[in-house]
């Protein structure tokens, strides 16, 4: 159990300080950029840690009703920090400045053609959230203990890749990557483990 207070902030920050992330891509790329967010905020019994997870508009053209962390693709001159911070704004009407910001993960380069920077902030207030319905379909706080089981993730193979496809297993659902993979990558770095995700494969469904 992870209580939701300063204490905990300090130590995902220095867990996310201690993380050392892959080089940047510095070479021109096909790729287009894009951030996520994993939102740290109070669990819906209250006191714990969790993080938000939302479930994306049924009417929208890409990936539509799928879970995932808030988060788009960059604007042209945006950081992916300040993209993370607008997204999350946009989508949930969490507004959070720059202090916000305990550390970032690698980043993951997606089938569909994006480099996806995960940023990993402190959302101290909660209770503003009210998500866009042009966007999300609905928002969900996922205790950090529910990441740090043994059964939380799982591995299989698929014929179309020699890649392993990671799921995170969520009440009846089944997420896969990337949002499963970004969410993985958290854990362990929770854990003090720099664990590498990028080889981490997604479901052919996701290729586009």
């Amino acid at each position: 159990m992870r209580a939701f207070d300063d204490a905990t902030r300090r130590n995902i920050a220095e867990a996310c300080a201690a993380f050392a992330r892959l080089p940047e891509i510095t070479a021109p790329s096909a790729l287009k950029r894009a951030a996520v967010v994993l939102a740290l905020t109070e669990s819906d019994d209250g006191g714990d840690t969790a993080f938000l997870l939302t479930r994306r508009a049924s009417h929208l053209r890409a990936h539509r009703g799928q879970w995932a962390l808030p988060g788009g693709r960059c604007d042209a001159g945006e950081t992916p920090v300040e993209a993370a911070l607008r997204e999350l704004d946009e989508e949930l009407a969490l507004e959070l400045s720059a202090d916000a910001v305990l550390g970032l993960l690698d980043d993951y380069p997606t089938r569909s053609g994006y480099l996806i920077t995960p940023v990993v902030v402190w959302a101290a207030d909660s209770a503003v959230i009210r998500p866009n319905p042009d966007e999300v379909a609905s928002v969900h706080r996922i205790a950090l203990d529910t990441i740090e089981r043994d059964d939380a993730f799982d591995f299989t193979a698929i014929p179309e890749s020699s890649r392993r496809v990671i799921r995170f297993h969520h009440q009846m659902s089944l997420i896969h990557a990337p949002t499963a993979a970004l969410i993985y990558q958290f854990r362990e770095v929770l854990a003090g483990r720099h664990t590498r995700v990028t080889d981490l494969e997604q479901p052919v469904f996701a290729w586009r």
